[in-house]
């Protein structure tokens, strides 16, 4: 038995959307889970099953992506958009104190979600992502993102992902490779081995602007308060050191983390990362998700 829950949500638009739910006790906040753009909820499972079962964790795939719905309308494919599904989610659950974990993507995610509603948040990790996005970084990303591949086996499709990121995780071995392809891509009824996310999700993407929403400045001011590790990975084209700096400044309670020899994005099964999501949930009061 897998050691989480499939379930499922609509949005407001009739989208179902899907989300593991790994068990924990009732009187601590969950941990919300927000992966990056072309990603999903299997992203988080290594992390999950570490916190679970002493944490609740709810790892998400968002539309068109994973095991969630495909949009009609691309252009819905937006961080505002997204923060209305995981509201509505947080709404169904009758959830009113979380705290959010959020990689790229899912880190704008989070930071919109405090702008919103800041007093349910409990506390944030956000993962190599911040108000700015370096130019190199949005290129790099526009120039893969909605571009199709297929492959004939696993072993194919880890070459092609050790291909575009050996210079992000250049300790990795065939092995970790492997695991990463199978969270990336998916077999499909015909026996390939494809992307796991709706192409069309460029679209909008490659707007610009859409990328990050709307001044995300103040939206990181929802988070003054709130416990918070910024985790940045050395090289990365994303977050600059100087806008993680910045971020660390501005916020009153947060770990900054850099992790060595690493790109876009730390994957947070680093030790260094490990110890520090321990100490960052060590400062959440044990407080019920719901009252």
């Amino acid at each position: 038995m897998p050691p989480y829950e499939n379930r499922y949500w609509w949005s407001n638009d009739g989208l179902r959307l899907h989300y593991r739910d790994y068990p924990g006790p009732s009187e601590r906040p969950p941990i919300l889970c927000l992966p990056g753009l072309t990603r999903n909820a299997r992203d988080y499972d290594d992390l999950a099953q570490r916190l679970s079962p002493r944490w609740r964790v709810i790892t998400v795939d968002l539309r068109g992506r994973g095991d969630s719905g495909y949009a009609k309308d691309p252009m819905t494919y937006v961080p505002l958009t997204y923060v209305q599904d995981i509201e509505g989610l947080l709404g169904e659950l009758g959830v009113s104190r979380y705290i959010a974990f959020g990689t790229s993507l899912g880190g704008i995610v989070a930071m919109l979600l405090a702008g919103t509603a800041r007093e349910t948040l409990m506390g944030v990790l956000l993962n190599d992502v911040g108000p700015e996005i370096m130019p190199e970084g949005l290129s790099r990303i526009r120039s893969y993102v909605g571009k199709s591949n297929t492959w004939p086996t696993w072993l194919h499709a880890a070459r092609a992902v050790a291909e575009a990121n050996g210079d992000v995780y250049p300790q990795f071995q065939l092995e970790d490779w492997l695991a990463m392809a199978k969270r990336l891509y998916r077999l499909n009824s015909a026996g390939r081995i494809v992307l796991d996310y709706d192409m069309k999700i460029a679209e909008p993407f490659r707007v610009p602007g859409n990328e990050a929403g709307p001044d995300m400045w103040r939206a990181l001011d929802g988070l003054k308060t709130v416990p918070t590790l910024l985790v940045r990975g050395a090289t990365s084209d994303v977050l600059a050191a100087p806008v993680a700096e910045r971020m660390a400044g501005m916020l009153e309670q947060r770990e900054l983390l850099t992790i060595p020899d690493t790109g876009h994005a730390p994957t947070l099964d680093e030790p260094a990362a490990i110890a520090a999501i321990e100490r960052l949930l060590a400062r959440i009061p044990a407080e019920p998700a719901s009252g």
